[in-house]
């Protein structure tokens, strides 16, 4: 048992070496495709927002016609 905190030292190193190396992976690829695909998340988030204010607004017209 005495190479037991090492052990745990270096699973924590290999696992911050691992979270490091995912985030480089998420940010490779050309920055025109990055654009593109934060363009159209931002667009599916934009096109939701609407669709629940149009939701929203029919329900008060809704309220307001009793």
């Amino acid at each position: 048992m005495a190479r037991g905190n090492q052990r745990d030292l270096a699973r924590a190193k290999n696992l911050k070496k691992q979270q490091e190396a995912s985030k480089s992976q998420k940010k490779d690829g050309s920055k025109q495709k990055r654009m593109e695909s934060d363009a159209d998340i931002l667009r599916q988030k934009q096109a939701a927002a609407d669709a629940r204010k149009a939701a929203e607004e029919l329900e008060r017209k809704k309220k307001e016609k009793r």
